[in-house]
C-alpha cells in the first residue's frame, strides 16, 4: 500500500494533450489568417510569427509529455500510446509552421483558390483533432468514447476531402500554370497542406484505437 502511494502516477497527460491540442489550433487559426492576409506584407509577417509562436508552445508541451513519461511509473493509458499521439500531434503543428515558412522562403506572391480550400480543410481537421483530444480523459464513459470514434471519422472524412481537392489542384497546376518556377512552388504548399490533413487523420487512427482499447 505504502508503496503504491509513493509511485509517480498519471502525470496529467490528459490535460497536457488537451494544451498541445489548443496550440495546434492556434498554429492553425494563425495558418488561416497568413492565407486571408497574404496581400498585406505586415499582416503576413505577423501571422507568420503567430504560427511559429504556437509551434514552439507545442514543442514545449511535447517535451514535457516526454519527460513526465519517463519519471512516471503509472500511466493512464499505455505508454506507447502516449508516446505515439503526443509526437504525431506535434507533427501537426510541425507541419503548419513548414508550410508558412515554405511560403516564405520560396516568395509565393498569391494565394490560390485552392490554397484556400485546403487550409480551410486544415482548420476543421485541426478543430475536429481538438474535439477528440478533449474527449480522452473520459472514454470509460460509453458515450464519450462514441462520441469520439464518431469525431474520428468526421477527421477521416475531412481528409478524403482534402484528397479530392489536392488531386484537382495538382491537375489544374501542371495543365495550367506555364511558369516553372511558380508550379514548383505551389506543388510544394499543396503537398504540405494535404500533409497536415493527413496527419490529422493518424492522430484519429490513435484516437480510435485508444477509445477501443480503454472504453
Amino acid at each position: 500500500m505504502l508503496f503504491g502511494k509513493l509511485m509517480p502516477r498519471d502525470g496529467n497527460f490528459f490535460e497536457m494533450f488537451n494544451q498541445h491540442a489548443d496550440r495546434i489550433v492556434e498554429a492553425a487559426r494563425a495558418f488561416s489568417q497568413l492565407v486571408a492576409n497574404y496581400h498585406d506584407a505586415h499582416l503576413r509577417e505577423q501571422y507568420n510569427r503567430d504560427v511559429d509562436n504556437a509551434e514552439r508552445a507545442a514543442d514545449r508541451v511535447t517535451q514535457e509529455v516526454n519527460r513526465t513519461l519517463h519519471k512516471t511509473f503509472i500511466t493512464p493509458i499505455d505508454r506507447e500510446q502516449i508516446h505515439s499521439l503526443i509526437n504525431c500531434m506535434d507533427d501537426v503543428a510541425d507541419l503548419l509552421q513548414d508550410a508558412a515558412e515554405t511560403m516564405a522562403l520560396y516568395d509565393v506572391r498569391s494565394m490560390t483558390d485552392e490554397i484556400r480550400r485546403l487550409t480551410e480543410l486544415c482548420m476543421k481537421c485541426c478543430e475536429r483533432v481538438k474535439d477528440a483530444v478533449k474527449l480522452l480523459a473520459n472514454i470509460g464513459d460509453p458515450a464519450t468514447a462514441e462520441a469520439a470514434l464518431k469525431t474520428c471519422e468526421e477527421i477521416d472524412r475531412l481528409e478524403s476531402d482534402a484528397d479530392r481537392v489536392m488531386r484537382s489542384a495538382m491537375s489544374k497546376l501542371f495543365r495550367e500554370e506555364p511558369d516553372v518556377r511558380e508550379l514548383i512552388k505551389l506543388k510544394a504548399i499543396y503537398e504540405l497542406l494535404e500533409t497536415v490533413t493527413d496527419k490529422c487523420e493518424d492522430v484519429a487512427n490513435l484516437i480510435e484505437g485508444i477509445v477501443l482499447e480503454n472504453s
